[in-house]
């Protein structure tokens, strides 16, 4: 699917694109969790090791989220909606 550009999006797009952000924000923060938590057990257990550094490896991703999720918040209040 191509991605567009929030202020090209419609109305409806946008009210949808924001709904499924919403999740993906959702998916981020359980997944950050998950990963800190096997970062601490592996440091626990064995000491610093390849599962300490793992939630560094996703935080780019979840910026890049976050960064979308907040452009499309500015849309929508542009737009007053």
């Amino acid at each position: 699917m191509e991605q567009k550009e929030p202020g090209a999006l419609t109305n409806e797009e946008l009210v949808q694109a924001i709904k499924k952000m919403k999740t993906t924000r959702f998916y981020d923060a359980g997944i950050i969790g998950f990963l800190i938590g096997v970062a601490c057990y592996g440091t626990i257990k064995g000491g610093f090791g390849i599962f300490t550094f793992i939630p560094l490896v996703y935080i780019p991703i979840a910026t890049k989220n976050t960064k979308k999720y907040t452009a499309l918040k500015e849309q929508l209040k542009e737009r007053g909606l």
